[in-house]
């Protein structure tokens, strides 16, 4: 009689399963970054929106000459190509490939939702990457703005931390819409979470008013965020609470907009 545990699994099942998990996830990534890759205007539209955003409205400034305001504008300009990556590749690329026979297919296999969603979620940092490189190069190049070793790690972090609520959006937007819905409220959303947020001007340029209101948004949140990693001022006390109150909300909308596109196209 065998004394193996009958609800445990075999000694090395869990590890296996779990590589199986990272290898699925990997051929995702590479599936998806392959299908951007062959659409150009779309790595360049990700790569250049934001260094010419840095051109036009940081660079011909005068600040652009004051290491702190130069690297808190590079800062704001970094956190609009993550928000940017986030709305099209996760909410659009979402929506494209749901209209596909093809992810209709992947999500019948007895694989689970993981790999695939570890795949986006992948693809869609590598692309926040790419997108920031530029953006380092001319902040580099063409202003004062520096970001000393000590603080790397610290704005990276900030980054991903501020870019959590715009992933949840972005992936709300791509389940539960359809297409040509899904790039027009990525585009309505983009230029006024940016304006709004303080991603092109500062919010001390702001009135009373927007800078009350700009205080909520999540883009703010996570403005305040990464410009405190990345030049050491004061974080606001608002920006973690807000941030935070915001993951959850766009959180909860992706799983219910997941949900009910699952039970709608396979029920």
């Amino acid at each position: 009689m065998s004394t193996l545990h009958p609800t445990r699994p075999p000694a090395g099942r869990g590890s296996t399963e779990g590589r199986g998990v990272l290898r699925l996830s990997w051929l995702h990534t590479r599936s998806l970054f392959v299908e951007t890759v062959r659409v150009p205007i779309a790595v360049v539209g990700t790569v250049v929106f934001p260094a010419l955003t840095l051109l036009f409205f940081v660079v011909p400034q005068p600040f652009a000459q004051d290491p702190a305001q130069a690297t808190a504008a590079a800062a704001q300009i970094s956190l609009f190509a993550v928000v940017s990556v986030c709305l099209f590749t996760y909410g659009v690329g979402v929506a494209e490939d749901r209209a596909l026979p093809y992810d209709s297919y992947l999500r019948t296999l007895p694989v689970g939702a993981a790999p695939r969603l570890a795949g986006r979620v992948l693809n869609g940092l590598g692309f926040a990457l790419v997108a920031l490189v530029p953006v380092v190069v001319l902040a580099t190049l063409l202003t004062a703005a520096t970001l000393p070793a000590s603080r790397l790690l610290l704005t990276g972090g900030a980054l991903a931390l501020a870019a959590l609520p715009m992933l949840g959006l972005g992936l709300a937007i791509g389940y539960g819409l359809p297409t040509k819905a899904a790039l027009a409220v990525a585009q309505l959303l983009l230029l006024p979470l940016a304006f709004g947020g303080g991603l092109f001007l500062p919010p001390e340029t702001f009135p009373s008013w927007l800078d009350a209101l700009s205080t909520w948004l999540p883009t703010r949140a996570g403005r305040d965020l990464v410009v405190s990693a990345a030049t050491g001022v004061d974080l606001p006390v608002t920006a973690l609470p807000v941030l935070a109150g915001w993951v959850l909300l766009t959180a909860a909308l992706a799983v219910l907009a997941y949900r009910r596109d699952e039970g709608r196209r396979f029920r």
